[in-house]
Protein backbone atom coordinates (compact mmCIF):
# COMPACT_ATOMS: atom_id res chain seq x y z
CA UNK A 1 0.00 0.00 0.00
CA UNK A 2 0.75 3.57 -0.30
CA UNK A 3 2.51 5.43 2.31
CA UNK A 4 1.99 8.44 0.98
CA UNK A 5 1.58 10.46 -2.71
CA UNK A 6 3.95 13.21 -1.98
CA UNK A 7 2.11 15.67 0.81
CA UNK A 8 1.09 13.09 3.57
CA UNK A 9 -0.07 16.39 5.74
CA UNK A 10 -1.93 17.77 3.17
CA UNK A 11 -3.68 14.32 2.69
CA UNK A 12 -4.26 14.23 6.34
CA UNK A 13 -6.17 17.76 5.56
CA UNK A 14 -7.76 16.95 3.30
CA UNK A 15 -9.24 13.68 5.31
CA UNK A 16 -10.41 16.08 8.04
CA UNK A 17 -11.52 18.74 5.42
CA UNK A 18 -12.40 17.71 2.59
CA UNK A 19 -12.75 14.17 0.96
CA UNK A 20 -9.75 11.41 0.82
CA UNK A 21 -9.46 7.63 -0.76
CA UNK A 22 -7.53 5.29 0.64
CA UNK A 23 -6.37 2.46 -0.62
CA UNK A 24 -6.74 -0.48 2.09
CA UNK A 25 -6.54 -3.47 -0.17
CA UNK A 26 -4.43 -5.68 1.71
CA UNK A 27 -7.40 -5.91 4.15
CA UNK A 28 -7.97 -9.67 4.15
CA UNK A 29 -11.99 -9.96 3.15
CA UNK A 30 -14.06 -13.12 3.15
CA UNK A 31 -17.44 -14.53 3.30
CA UNK A 32 -20.05 -16.30 5.49
CA UNK A 33 -23.15 -18.28 3.38
CA UNK A 34 -25.56 -20.54 4.48
CA UNK A 35 -29.31 -20.04 6.68
CA UNK A 36 -27.04 -20.55 10.32
CA UNK A 37 -24.56 -17.78 9.35
CA UNK A 38 -25.44 -15.41 12.03
CA UNK A 39 -26.66 -17.85 14.34
CA UNK A 40 -23.30 -19.89 14.22
CA UNK A 41 -20.69 -16.94 14.02
CA UNK A 42 -23.01 -15.28 16.78
CA UNK A 43 -22.01 -18.53 19.27
CA UNK A 44 -18.03 -18.33 19.05
CA UNK A 45 -17.37 -14.62 18.89
CA UNK A 46 -17.90 -11.76 21.87
CA UNK A 47 -20.60 -9.73 19.87
CA UNK A 48 -24.29 -10.25 19.62
CA UNK A 49 -24.87 -10.89 15.90
CA UNK A 50 -27.84 -13.45 15.99
CA UNK A 51 -30.34 -11.04 14.83
CA UNK A 52 -28.14 -8.57 12.86
CA UNK A 53 -30.49 -7.31 10.18
CA UNK A 54 -29.81 -6.95 6.25
CA UNK A 55 -27.56 -4.42 5.80
CA UNK A 56 -26.18 -3.61 9.47
CA UNK A 57 -22.68 -3.94 10.65
CA UNK A 58 -20.70 -4.67 13.53
CA UNK A 59 -17.56 -5.29 14.94
CA UNK A 60 -16.04 -8.55 16.71
CA UNK A 61 -13.86 -10.43 18.60
CA UNK A 62 -12.34 -13.65 18.55
CA UNK A 63 -10.36 -14.76 21.95
CA UNK A 64 -8.87 -17.39 23.80
CA UNK A 65 -9.77 -19.40 26.33
CA UNK A 66 -8.34 -17.16 28.57
CA UNK A 67 -9.95 -13.64 27.17
CA UNK A 68 -6.74 -12.56 25.48
CA UNK A 69 -7.64 -11.03 21.70
CA UNK A 70 -6.61 -13.08 18.94
CA UNK A 71 -8.74 -11.17 16.22
CA UNK A 72 -10.88 -8.13 15.16
CA UNK A 73 -13.03 -8.27 12.60
CA UNK A 74 -15.83 -6.32 10.70
CA UNK A 75 -18.68 -8.34 9.71
CA UNK A 76 -21.77 -6.69 7.09
CA UNK A 77 -24.54 -9.09 6.62
CA UNK A 78 -26.21 -7.53 3.25
CA UNK A 79 -28.42 -10.14 1.07
CA UNK A 80 -27.87 -13.49 2.06
CA UNK A 81 -24.23 -13.23 2.98
CA UNK A 82 -21.99 -12.14 5.89
CA UNK A 83 -18.96 -10.44 4.57
CA UNK A 84 -16.35 -10.42 6.91
CA UNK A 85 -12.75 -8.19 6.70
CA UNK A 86 -9.88 -8.17 8.99
CA UNK A 87 -5.80 -7.76 9.20
CA UNK A 88 -4.49 -9.03 6.20
CA UNK A 89 -1.62 -11.33 7.73
CA UNK A 90 -3.98 -12.79 10.07
CA UNK A 91 -7.38 -12.97 7.89
CA UNK A 92 -6.32 -17.02 6.36
CA UNK A 93 -5.81 -18.40 9.92
CA UNK A 94 -9.06 -16.20 11.27
CA UNK A 95 -11.00 -17.96 8.19
CA UNK A 96 -9.04 -21.81 8.35
CA UNK A 97 -10.03 -21.38 12.13
CA UNK A 98 -13.89 -20.60 11.42
CA UNK A 99 -14.16 -23.87 8.73
CA UNK A 100 -12.75 -25.86 11.68
CA UNK A 101 -15.43 -24.58 13.98
CA UNK A 102 -18.24 -25.14 11.50
CA UNK A 103 -19.54 -28.84 12.40
CA UNK A 104 -23.49 -29.14 11.87
CA UNK A 105 -24.25 -25.65 11.13
CA UNK A 106 -25.40 -24.33 7.96
CA UNK A 107 -22.67 -22.15 7.44
CA UNK A 108 -19.69 -21.73 5.16
CA UNK A 109 -16.59 -19.44 5.22
CA UNK A 110 -14.63 -18.78 2.75
CA UNK A 111 -12.00 -16.17 1.49
CA UNK A 112 -13.02 -13.98 -0.53
CA UNK A 113 -9.22 -12.77 -2.78
CA UNK A 114 -12.00 -11.30 -5.59
CA UNK A 115 -12.82 -8.37 -3.66
CA UNK A 116 -10.99 -5.28 -2.44
CA UNK A 117 -11.41 -2.57 -0.09
CA UNK A 118 -10.99 1.53 -0.36
CA UNK A 119 -11.55 3.65 2.40
CA UNK A 120 -13.20 7.32 1.55
CA UNK A 121 -12.85 10.36 4.26
CA UNK A 122 -13.86 13.53 5.61
CA UNK A 123 -16.67 15.77 5.19
CA UNK A 124 -17.17 16.32 1.72
CA UNK A 125 -17.73 12.20 0.68
CA UNK A 126 -21.38 13.61 0.12
CA UNK A 127 -20.22 14.81 -3.01
CA UNK A 128 -19.38 11.94 -4.39
CA UNK A 129 -22.40 10.35 -4.39
CA UNK A 130 -23.37 10.60 -8.25
CA UNK A 131 -20.37 8.62 -8.56
CA UNK A 132 -20.87 6.01 -5.82
CA UNK A 133 -24.73 5.44 -7.38
CA UNK A 134 -26.45 5.10 -3.53
CA UNK A 135 -27.07 7.39 -0.71
CA UNK A 136 -25.07 7.68 2.16
CA UNK A 137 -25.72 5.43 4.85
CA UNK A 138 -25.90 5.76 8.66
CA UNK A 139 -23.33 4.46 10.85
CA UNK A 140 -22.67 0.70 10.90
CA UNK A 141 -25.17 0.49 8.01
CA UNK A 142 -24.62 -0.61 4.21
CA UNK A 143 -26.27 -0.27 0.75
CA UNK A 144 -25.37 -2.68 -1.99
CA UNK A 145 -24.04 -0.98 -5.15
CA UNK A 146 -25.21 -1.11 -8.95
CA UNK A 147 -21.83 -2.46 -10.33
CA UNK A 148 -21.69 -4.52 -7.12
CA UNK A 149 -20.01 -4.51 -3.65
CA UNK A 150 -21.04 -2.57 -1.27
CA UNK A 151 -20.68 0.65 0.42
CA UNK A 152 -20.85 1.17 4.68
CA UNK A 153 -20.14 3.79 7.10
CA UNK A 154 -18.08 3.22 10.04
CA UNK A 155 -18.10 5.37 13.27
CA UNK A 156 -13.93 5.85 12.90
CA UNK A 157 -11.23 6.88 12.16
CA UNK A 158 -12.99 10.21 11.70
CA UNK A 159 -16.56 11.24 11.45
CA UNK A 160 -17.00 10.22 8.29
CA UNK A 161 -15.87 7.06 7.27
CA UNK A 162 -17.10 5.38 4.71
CA UNK A 163 -16.05 1.74 2.98
CA UNK A 164 -16.24 0.40 -0.30
CA UNK A 165 -15.97 -3.68 -0.57
CA UNK A 166 -16.14 -3.90 -4.53
CA UNK A 167 -14.64 -6.53 -7.14
CA UNK A 168 -10.70 -6.67 -7.09
CA UNK A 169 -10.80 -6.25 -10.92
CA UNK A 170 -12.99 -2.53 -10.59
CA UNK A 171 -10.49 -1.21 -8.30
CA UNK A 172 -8.48 1.07 -10.70
CA UNK A 173 -11.56 2.20 -12.40
CA UNK A 174 -13.21 2.92 -9.02
CA UNK A 175 -10.10 5.04 -7.71
CA UNK A 176 -10.15 6.93 -11.19
CA UNK A 177 -13.43 7.68 -10.58
CA UNK A 178 -13.19 9.02 -7.17
CA UNK A 179 -10.12 10.53 -7.57
CA UNK A 180 -11.90 12.68 -10.81
CA UNK A 181 -14.82 13.57 -8.46
CA UNK A 182 -12.47 15.34 -6.57
CA UNK A 183 -10.96 12.96 -4.07
CA UNK A 184 -7.29 13.24 -3.13
CA UNK A 185 -5.06 10.15 -3.21
CA UNK A 186 -3.63 9.35 0.48
CA UNK A 187 -1.95 7.18 1.45
CA UNK A 188 -1.68 4.46 4.47
CA UNK A 189 0.29 7.44 6.68
CA UNK A 190 -3.35 9.85 6.73
CA UNK A 191 -5.17 6.48 7.70
CA UNK A 192 -3.22 5.96 10.48
CA UNK A 193 -2.06 9.17 11.89
CA UNK A 194 -6.20 9.56 11.80
CA UNK A 195 -6.77 6.58 13.48
CA UNK A 196 -4.06 7.08 16.30
CA UNK A 197 -5.71 10.63 17.19
CA UNK A 198 -9.17 8.57 17.18
CA UNK A 199 -8.04 6.08 20.09
CA UNK A 200 -8.64 3.40 17.62
CA UNK A 201 -6.62 0.22 17.90
CA UNK A 202 -5.16 -2.47 15.56
CA UNK A 203 -4.83 -5.51 16.29
CA UNK A 204 -1.13 -7.53 16.51
CA UNK A 205 0.11 -3.81 16.41
CA UNK A 206 -1.10 -1.68 19.14
CA UNK A 207 -2.25 -5.13 21.10
CA UNK A 208 0.18 -7.75 22.19
CA UNK A 209 -0.48 -11.26 23.31
CA UNK A 210 -1.62 -10.68 26.70
CA UNK A 211 -4.54 -7.96 25.87
CA UNK A 212 -7.92 -8.76 26.82
CA UNK A 213 -10.83 -6.35 24.97
CA UNK A 214 -11.26 -4.27 28.35
CA UNK A 215 -7.64 -2.35 27.58
CA UNK A 216 -8.00 -1.98 24.31
CA UNK A 217 -11.64 -0.17 24.26
CA UNK A 218 -13.68 -2.90 22.52
CA UNK A 219 -16.25 -3.37 25.24
CA UNK A 220 -19.48 -2.25 23.41
CA UNK A 221 -22.88 -3.61 21.51
CA UNK A 222 -23.74 -3.64 18.07
CA UNK A 223 -24.24 -0.06 17.63
CA UNK A 224 -21.78 1.49 20.21
CA UNK A 225 -18.48 1.22 18.25
CA UNK A 226 -17.64 -1.94 20.30
CA UNK A 227 -16.73 -5.43 19.47
CA UNK A 228 -17.71 -6.86 23.03
CA UNK A 229 -21.46 -7.53 24.11
CA UNK A 230 -21.71 -7.84 28.18
CA UNK A 231 -25.53 -9.09 27.82
CA UNK A 232 -24.57 -12.34 25.67
CA UNK A 233 -22.32 -15.90 26.55
CA UNK A 234 -21.77 -19.11 24.71
CA UNK A 235 -18.26 -17.68 23.66
CA UNK A 236 -14.60 -18.51 24.47
CA UNK A 237 -13.08 -16.08 26.66
CA UNK A 238 -16.67 -14.48 27.79
CA UNK A 239 -15.25 -15.50 31.37
CA UNK A 240 -12.71 -13.16 31.59
CA UNK A 241 -14.81 -10.80 29.70
CA UNK A 242 -17.83 -10.92 32.58
CA UNK A 243 -15.02 -11.60 36.13
CA UNK A 244 -13.06 -8.17 34.65
CA UNK A 245 -16.61 -6.18 33.95
CA UNK A 246 -18.51 -7.16 37.45
CA UNK A 247 -15.39 -7.88 39.97
CA UNK A 248 -11.77 -5.90 38.69
CA UNK A 249 -10.75 -3.64 36.60
CA UNK A 250 -8.18 -4.06 32.98
CA UNK A 251 -4.19 -4.36 34.18
CA UNK A 252 -3.25 -1.60 31.25
CA UNK A 253 -5.50 0.90 29.47
CA UNK A 254 -4.76 1.85 25.99
CA UNK A 255 -3.89 5.66 25.77
CA UNK A 256 -2.71 8.54 23.12
CA UNK A 257 0.83 9.30 23.67
CA UNK A 258 2.45 12.81 22.50
CA UNK A 259 6.30 12.36 22.20
CA UNK A 260 8.83 15.02 22.41
CA UNK A 261 9.26 15.70 18.55
CA UNK A 262 13.45 16.77 19.14
CA UNK A 263 13.95 13.64 18.63
CA UNK A 264 15.96 12.04 15.88
CA UNK A 265 14.70 8.68 15.62
CA UNK A 266 11.62 7.23 15.99
CA UNK A 267 10.42 4.44 18.72
CA UNK A 268 9.30 0.93 17.23
CA UNK A 269 6.24 -0.72 18.04
CA UNK A 270 6.90 -3.02 20.65
CA UNK A 271 9.49 -0.19 22.49
CA UNK A 272 8.81 -0.24 26.59
CA UNK A 273 7.01 2.59 27.83
CA UNK A 274 9.11 3.20 31.29
CA UNK A 275 8.49 6.02 33.92
CA UNK A 276 11.56 6.51 36.75
CA UNK A 277 13.38 3.53 34.60
CA UNK A 278 10.73 1.33 35.10
CA UNK A 279 8.76 -0.40 32.47
CA UNK A 280 4.99 0.64 32.23
CA UNK A 281 3.67 -0.16 29.39
CA UNK A 282 4.30 -1.08 25.64
CA UNK A 283 4.35 1.13 22.18
CA UNK A 284 2.16 0.37 19.34
CA UNK A 285 1.88 2.75 16.71
CA UNK A 286 4.15 5.36 16.14
CA UNK A 287 3.29 8.11 13.82
CA UNK A 288 3.60 11.80 12.80
CA UNK A 289 -0.22 13.86 12.72
CA UNK A 290 -0.90 16.95 11.11
CA UNK A 291 -1.81 19.07 14.00
CA UNK A 292 -0.91 17.10 17.19
CA UNK A 293 3.13 16.01 15.68
CA UNK A 294 4.58 12.68 16.54
CA UNK A 295 1.76 10.82 18.26
CA UNK A 296 1.53 6.86 19.74
CA UNK A 297 -1.31 4.56 21.09
CA UNK A 298 0.40 2.13 24.11
CA UNK A 299 -0.86 -0.05 26.54
CA UNK A 300 0.44 1.28 29.91
CA UNK A 301 -0.67 0.48 33.50
CA UNK A 302 -4.05 1.62 34.70
CA UNK A 303 -1.99 2.72 38.00
CA UNK A 304 -0.12 5.05 36.12
CA UNK A 305 -1.50 8.77 36.37
CA UNK A 306 -2.10 10.73 33.39
CA UNK A 307 0.26 13.64 34.47
CA UNK A 308 3.68 10.99 35.24
CA UNK A 309 6.61 11.71 32.78
CA UNK A 310 7.09 8.85 30.53
CA UNK A 311 10.10 7.89 28.16
CA UNK A 312 9.66 5.83 24.73
CA UNK A 313 13.17 4.65 23.46
CA UNK A 314 14.88 8.19 23.43
CA UNK A 315 11.39 10.20 23.47
CA UNK A 316 10.40 12.19 26.74
CA UNK A 317 6.45 11.34 26.59
CA UNK A 318 3.00 12.17 28.05
CA UNK A 319 -0.27 11.04 28.26
CA UNK A 320 -2.57 12.62 26.69
CA UNK A 321 -5.28 13.03 29.83
CA UNK A 322 -8.46 12.88 27.65
CA UNK A 323 -7.62 9.90 26.32
CA UNK A 324 -7.76 7.77 30.12
CA UNK A 325 -10.72 6.14 30.59
CA UNK A 326 -12.95 6.76 33.64
CA UNK A 327 -12.40 4.39 35.95
CA UNK A 328 -14.52 5.36 38.87
CA UNK A 329 -17.93 3.85 37.98
CA UNK A 330 -19.11 1.49 40.77
CA UNK A 331 -19.13 -2.21 39.11
CA UNK A 332 -22.22 -4.28 39.30
CA UNK A 333 -20.70 -7.46 41.23
CA UNK A 334 -18.38 -5.05 43.17
CA UNK A 335 -21.51 -3.34 44.73
CA UNK A 336 -23.83 -6.92 44.77
CA UNK A 337 -20.49 -8.38 46.89
CA UNK A 338 -20.69 -4.45 49.11
CA UNK A 339 -24.17 -4.89 50.10
CA UNK A 340 -24.14 -8.57 50.86
CA UNK A 341 -21.49 -7.39 53.12
CA UNK A 342 -23.55 -4.36 54.50
CA UNK A 343 -20.84 -1.81 53.28
CA UNK A 344 -23.90 -0.13 50.60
Amino acid sequence: MAWHYGDPFGEQKAAVNRVAVVDRSHRHLATITGKERLSWLHTISSQHIANLADGQTAESLDLDLNGRVLNHFVVTDLDGTLWLDTEGARGPDLVAFLAKMVFWADAKPENAPDYALLTLLGPQVATLVDVLGVALPDTYEAVALPAGGFLRRMPSPTDDSFDLIVPRAQLPEWWSKLTAAGAVPAGMWAYEALRVAAGQPRIGVDTDERTIPHEARWIGGVEERGAVHLNKGCYRGQETVARVHNLGKPPRNLVLLHLDGSADERPETGADVTAGGRTVGRVGTVIDHFELGPIALALVKRSVPANTELVVGSMAAAIDPDSVPSDDTPQAGRAAIDRLRGRS
